[in-house]
């Protein structure tokens, strides 16, 4: 027996709202767990891919996390306002301005990461961890597929040769 393809018509079969209705949910949640911190999830996910010590330029960070470059920079100059990033130059391209995570902000990822995880796991707290292993499978082939689609493809494991 072949099963039916969906036909779209209702919100509810449309992955494409499903999955920003998701987002919205975890938007939500990470505000709320970490609420103390006036932060972000991007503007989290900008510090998380500095904590290692290395600095990155704003279009590795941008690839790294997954947006446009426009929003990396708005949120590399959000940050460094804050003292949590510093913007040294870089010597191999004088157009260009480096970001390098400062100790004020690696304490506030130690701060926050609790939150965040609290966050993610409340977020899938009523999936099995079979359901939850499914969902991140399928989730991870949906986004390999079609990646190339986005105005931001994302490079989760890019590296760069800068280094502290």
């Amino acid at each position: 027996m072949t099963q039916q393809k969906p036909d779209f018509d209702n919100l509810s079969d449309r992955p494409g709202h499903i999955i920003r209705r998701l987002h919205q949910i975890h938007v939500a949640l990470f505000l709320e767990e970490c609420a103390d911190y006036n932060l972000t999830p991007v503007q989290f996910g900008v510090l998380t891919v500095l904590s290692n010590g290395k600095v990155r330029d704003q279009v590795t960070i941008a690839k790294m996390i997954g947006v446009d470059r426009n929003t990396a920079a708005d949120v590399i100059r959000r940050l460094a306002r804050r003292g949590l990033l510093e913007r040294p130059d870089n010597p191999a391209d004088k157009r260009t301005k480096l970001a390098k995570i400062t100790a004020e902000g690696l304490h506030l990822v130690e701060q926050v990461q609790p939150g965040m995880v609290n966050a993610q796991q409340r977020l899938i707290n009523p999936l099995s961890n079979d359901e939850y292993q499914r969902f991140m499978e399928l989730s991870q082939k949906l986004i390999k597929a079609n990646d190339h689609s986005s105005r931001a493809p994302w490079s989760p494991s890019l590296d760069d040769s800068l280094t502290k």
